[in-house]
């Protein structure tokens, strides 16, 4: 009932109303303060519109740790501006645990290494708190491309120079680098044709107006399932569990060729240290539950587990790796 009366604007009216007395107002605002975190809803953004595979992620997550704290975790979609719009905002939110990032990690560290007129610093504006899921992309054509596999691609590429493109289902974006890291290790002229998302980039390749993607796993597997998309090659070093037909890039000539997409729980920078450890140790907690294991699974996901300093880690590394893809392939892309 405390809850009730706690959120929105009528705060303090509405408990008057039921209490009357200023004395038992106090009481209760000190016992409030008391309380461990968290004492009322907690926002998780999302930069991202619905259905895809950062909002899957986060409801997931959200619905575990609502059960977990005994509080609604409130999933805000913001989309736009390939993340920043959501980005910034939680940058610039108290940091009091109270809005959190469902971040797309891959997508921020590609952008920081594309552009230095980002509105954040990716490191200094965010307490990292931990690691969420992964999943990494399919190289992918449909179903009556002539190529089997990579190689076969790539060797039709090489005879028709500038003759064959490339869906860009989101400029400055892992898949839009990894198309360039195959153009350059691989010596080919394909055009890049940008989209303003997964879906329409898609539909072009299934009716063969664009040669072949890169495509998240979650975003391309209901389509390689049902026979639209035949897929070439897996990102990830070793075989998708989902698909352990396909083949790896690595396998098909290509080493070191390793392309993820990474999710992870972030908040303003400045959190108290005691929210960000019980915010991992939930996190944690609800990734190895099997009702969390299972929509992940769904969607293609893998649950990707370890401390605040892990995940830390882990985005210094994908900088590092997208800074050099960045000045191997020459690509440049203007976000304003």
């Amino acid at each position: 009932m405390f809850m009730k009366y706690f959120s929105g604007n009528g705060w303090m009216a509405k408990t008057i109303s039921i209490f009357g007395v200023g004395a038992v107002f106090v009481g209760m605002s000190v016992n409030a303060e008391a309380q461990p975190y968290p004492i009322k809803p907690i926002r998780l953004i999302v930069p991202a519109a619905a259905s895809g595979p950062t909002d899957i992620v986060a409801r997931a997550l959200g619905h575990a740790l609502s059960i977990s704290f005994g509080q609604p975790i409130v999933v805000e979609n913001r989309p736009g501006a390939n993340g920043w719009i959501a980005n910034e905002y939680v940058a610039k939110a108290a940091p009091d645990g109270y809005t959190l990032l469902l971040a797309g990690t891959s997508l921020m560290a590609v952008q920081e290494a594309l552009t230095s007129k980002l509105p954040f610093d990716t490191v200094r504006d965010y307490t990292f708190i931990s690691s969420v899921a992964g999943a990494p992309s399919f190289l992918v054509v449909n179903a009556s491309f002539p190529a089997q596999d990579l190689k076969t691609l790539v060797a039709l590429a090489k005879a028709s120079p500038g003759n064959f493109s490339y869906a860009n289902p989101t400029p400055g974006s892992a898949n839009h680098l990894a198309s360039e890291m195959l153009k350059t290790r691989a010596g080919i002229e394909v055009v890049n044709i940008p989209y303003k998302g997964a879906a329409p980039a898609e539909i072009d390749v299934i009716a063969g107006r664009v040669s072949f993607m890169f495509n998240t796993l979650p975003s391309s597997l209901p389509r390689i399932k049902s026979g639209q998309f035949k897929a070439l090659a897996v990102t990830s070093e070793k075989r998708s569990p989902y698909a352990p037909e396909v083949p790896t890039v690595m396998e098909s000539g290509f080493p070191g060729f390793d392309v993820t997409t990474n999710f992870g729980l972030m908040g303003p920078r400045g959190m108290p240290p005691e929210i960000v450890e019980r915010l991992n140790q939930e996190t944690r907690k609800a990734l190895q539950s099997s009702a969390v294991k299972a929509r992940l699974i769904a969607a293609g996901l893998e649950e990707t587990i370890g401390s605040s300093a892990d995940f830390l880690h882990s985005f210094h590394a994908e900088k590092i790796k997208w800074k050099r893809v960045v000045r191997d392939t020459g690509v440049k892309l203007d976000f304003n």
